[in-house]
């Protein structure tokens, strides 16, 4: 089934140097942009991610600092993939949990802002996950009936992603074909942040979803206790975690 689109939407995939998402850099992403008209534009780009790749994330992407030595790094062609996105929903493969986030990490580190609240994410993984519980390559093979080859290079699954999504529909009924629908379908929890530090409650009051304030709600403890807003902000946190802290402790000024 082909997707209903109102807006191009991009699926994505990241090769990383790891998956700390406030330490590790890009070393290759690759998008496949789907317009309404259901024209495509596809590109892989590899980034310098201008530290060492560990011998345990090139054993499974397959990628050496030799094949990204002279590649650009990410701040380089941080405005060009912004405007691939720019007005666009976004969509992959574990990507709310992982791939947007260090995205964005990547985008904030560069310099470039974009509004996340203008994009719906439909998160491949969390369908397939809520439909059948199992993995990229058991997906492709159940509902495309093919084996992946090249699993693990950032084209490759990213083709899987756009295709799976599409069986998916196919498959189950009850799935509204919208992309608005499919991203609040594929969303576990209701996070004010990428990372899911915070989260709305039912009240859809921002609340913490870690560390010894979890399930309180964001702006009373930084009311009462605003050290732990300082700690956050000097702290191991990603970067858009922090704009959305702050903003919380603009209201309460």
């Amino acid at each position: 089934m082909e997707l209903q689109l109102k807006k191009p939407i991009v699926f994505f995939d990241l090769e990383t140097t790891g998956v700390n998402i406030l330490r590790d850099k890009i070393v290759e992403i690759s998008y496949i942009k789907v317009l309404p008209s259901g024209e495509e534009e596809e590109k892989t780009l590899r980034v310098n991610p201008g530290m060492p790749i560990p011998a345990e994330a090139t054993a499974v992407h397959h990628i050496t600092d030799d094949d990204v030595k002279d590649c650009p790094r990410f701040k380089d062609v941080a405005k060009e993939l912004a405007r691939v996105f720019q007005g666009c929903d976004i969509a992959g493969f574990n990507s709310n949990r992982f791939d947007v986030p260090l995205l964005m990490q990547e985008f904030a580190t560069a310099g470039v802002e974009i509004d996340m609240a203008r994009h719906n994410f439909v998160d491949v993984q969390n369908i397939f996950h809520k439909m059948e519980q199992r993995t990229l390559v058991a997906a492709y093979k159940f509902y495309c009936g093919k084996d992946l080859e090249a699993a693990h290079s950032a084209n490759a699954d990213t083709r899987a992603t756009y295709e799976v999504l599409k069986a998916q529909l196919d498959r189950y009924p009850s799935l509204k074909n919208d992309i608005a629908y499919l991203a609040e379908f594929s969303t576990m929890n209701k996070n004010a942040d990428l990372m899911g530090r915070i989260i709305f409650n039912e009240a859809g009051k921002e609340v913490f979803n870690f560390g010894k304030y979890k399930g309180q709600e964001v702006e009373k403890v930084f009311a009462r206790e605003p050290s732990y807003y300082s700690w956050m902000m000097q702290g191991e946190f990603a970067e858009n975690t922090k704009q959305v802290i702050t903003r919380i402790r603009m209201r309460i000024k």
